[in-house]
């Protein structure tokens, strides 16, 4: 596997181990080609980012043990998706992101100058 690189062009960072988040719940930001979403941006989750992805068919807030999700509550990172926290960022609630373990591919949906606005 070639190394993932973070939205500074650095060696892309972890997000989360506890809980595992990620594409592949490898507690990173990376992707593929299958993950339609681009679960590429490294948020610290707050509870207005929370409703508005429920409000919007991304419940993250419900336990789903069939998926080992314990689901999140304000201050858990996670990967996100990028056009989700895009839009969120929009309608004003947008949450905190972690730039070195957002991944590069978020810079198809999201500018460098808008990730930067909101770093943690």
């Amino acid at each position: 596997m070639f190394p993932s690189f973070n939205v500074l062009g650095e060696n892309l960072q972890p997000c989360s181990t506890e809980p595992p988040t990620g594409w592949f719940r490898d507690g990173c930001c990376n992707t593929d080609r299958s993950d339609r979403g681009l679960h590429t941006v490294c948020c610290l989750v707050t509870d207005e980012f929370l409703e508005f992805a429920r409000q919007h068919g991304n419940d993250l807030i419900t336990p789903a043990p069939e998926f080992n999700f314990p689901g999140l509550k304000a201050g858990d990172r996670w990967c996100v998706c990028a056009q989700t926290w895009q839009d969120a960022t929009e309608a004003g609630v947008a949450c905190p992101i972690v730039l070195e373990a957002t991944h590069e591919e978020t810079l198809q949906i999201v500018a460098l100058e808008t990730l930067e606005q909101h770093a943690d």
